[in-house]
């Protein structure tokens, strides 16, 4: 599919304070957790100790314990390669969305996703895969999730500068949103169906990406301001639109 660089500007001007707060916490946290985790976790000696504590662990949510971690799990990052994965699509990708939300709104929006996405992970992993019930869940990726299934709902035709690689040869190309979004959806249902089909989830949790992304395309209509979505159109489509 590539990797995204860019997308088509929208807000002009207007700081996207909430999506960069989300990038600049889940960074904090996770340096913080790899050189004092101890800070995020009283006693904690490494970091895989901060994401036992508080990354989403479906034995314990499915008998009402440790709650909280559906809200710090998604702030938290397996490693490096992790983060910098999802802090990338979030800041390509989510500013547009909190532009049409509103600050509030969107962090609101943000943060349902990401639970639900958690939740979807858990209710899978114990029917299908009971025996990683006891394996922690992290990162941001359901909330992102989230936020590309309203991107796609929001913005379907809205251009994405993608990067991709023929062997060695990079190539640079304008997808629309709903065929490199569509794409990407496509296979996290593909690996999660071999998932559920196996028991084995090779680290990923596919369906939790699948269930914010489903999540973002159901609930984004009951966050959008429909006067800044309507600018947003304007801007990106030349015309104005005021139904979803």
């Amino acid at each position: 599919m590539g990797i995204p660089i860019g997308d088509e500007e929208l807000r002009y001007g207007e700081p996207p304070l909430v999506n960069m707060t989300f990038i600049a916490l889940n960074t904090v946290l996770f340096i913080v957790g790899v050189l004092a985790p101890w800070l995020l976790v009283p006693g904690a000696r490494s970091y895989c100790h901060v994401l036992l504590e508080l990354g989403v662990i479906p034995a314990f949510i499915v008998n009402g314990e440790r709650l909280y971690t559906l809200i710090t799990s998604m702030f938290l990052h397996g490693n490096l390669v992790h983060l910098l994965g999802n802090m990338l699509y979030l800041y390509i990708f989510g500013d547009n969305i909190e532009f049409v939300m509103g600050r509030f709104r969107y962090a609101v929006f943000y943060l349902v996703s990401g639970v639900i996405a958690a939740l979807t992970h858990v209710l899978v992993t114990v029917a299908w895969s009971p025996q990683e019930i006891y394996i922690p869940a992290v990162g941001a990726s359901g909330a992102i999730s989230g936020v590309l299934g309203a991107y796609m709902l929001l913005f379907p035709y809205g251009r994405v500068r993608v990067i991709a690689f023929w062997g060695w040869i990079p190539m640079f190309l304008s997808l629309p949103a709903i065929v490199y979004i569509g794409f990407w959806f496509l296979y996290q249902l593909l690996m999660g169906l071999i998932a559920a089909g196996t028991g084995v989830s090779v680290g990923v949790a596919f369906w939790a990406h699948i269930g914010g992304f489903v999540a973002g395309l159901l609930i984004a209509p009951l966050f959008v301001d429909r006067r800044r979505l309507a600018v947003a159109r304007l801007r990106y489509y030349g015309y104005q639109e005021y139904y979803l």
